[in-house]
């Protein structure tokens, strides 16, 4: 999946980043980030983006900000391991009638702020889980799923050195036997194939985009990695 930060993007480079990546096999177009605040410039990305894909556009959302009638559906998210329970429950009491009353699809992922831990884990008052500790990750992840929540996202944080190493990813995956998602650090092939046979089903890609100058053939690289997993 393709994430576009609408704080990082004007509508003409988003509509051109999630053609690209559609054409080079992304499944579907993630919009959101760390410190988005203007719901104006999320709902006029997410329009633009309708018109001209046709994979699923996904909104993950930092903040009630994040929530916008013109998408597909919500990753309706709980960082699990925020110190401040505004991030795992109030905000999502806060938008969850909006949510219902805008006919998003709501699905329920266990979000977990890992490694360095980056803006996301800045602004989410997070405890980010460190490499050393896959077990820990995996408790969070486990609970996450007992309380019902389909998706687990390994979040290294946008711009991370390092990617989730594959021991946490194959222990959070193995303990709950939900969808892994990772994201952060992954900037290649290898790196993204080696993420999938640890266990990882989905592989989000954000900052690379920003960086690079041909963004098809840099999701084509991530996505060829995925399938040529052993």
């Amino acid at each position: 999946m393709t994430l576009i930060d609408p704080e990082k993007a004007d509508l003409k480079t988003a509509v051109e980043t999630a053609s690209s990546a559609e054409r080079a096999g992304s499944s579907a177009i993630m919009v959101g980030g760390s410190t988005l605040v203007s719901n104006r410039d999320l709902d006029e990305i997410v329009k633009g983006l309708k018109e001209v894909v046709r994979i699923p556009v996904i909104l993950f959302p930092n903040n009630l900000v994040g929530i916008s009638p013109y998408a597909d559906a919500i990753w309706f998210m709980s960082l699990l391991n925020s110190s401040n329970p505004y991030y795992f429950i109030e905000a999502q009491a806060l938008g969850a009638s909006l949510v219902k009353r805008y006919g998003l699809e709501a699905i329920p992922m266990a979000y977990l702020i890992v490694g360095e831990g980056c803006a996301a884990g800045f602004v989410g008052h997070a405890r980010p889980i460190s490499y050393r500790y896959p077990a820990i990750a995996a408790a969070y992840a486990l609970a996450g799923v007992s309380l019902g929540m389909r998706f687990v996202y390994l979040e290294a944080g946008s711009g991370a050195k390092e990617p989730v190493p594959p021991e946490m990813v194959s222990l959070v995956k193995q303990t709950t036997g939900v969808p892994i998602i990772v994201g952060g650090g992954i900037r290649s092939g290898a790196a993204a194939r080696e993420a999938a046979e640890a266990g990882a089903d989905i592989i989000v890609t954000g900052t690379i985009l920003e960086e690079a100058s041909r963004v098809e053939t840099r999701i084509e690289e991530i996505v060829a990695g995925l399938h040529a997993r052993s």
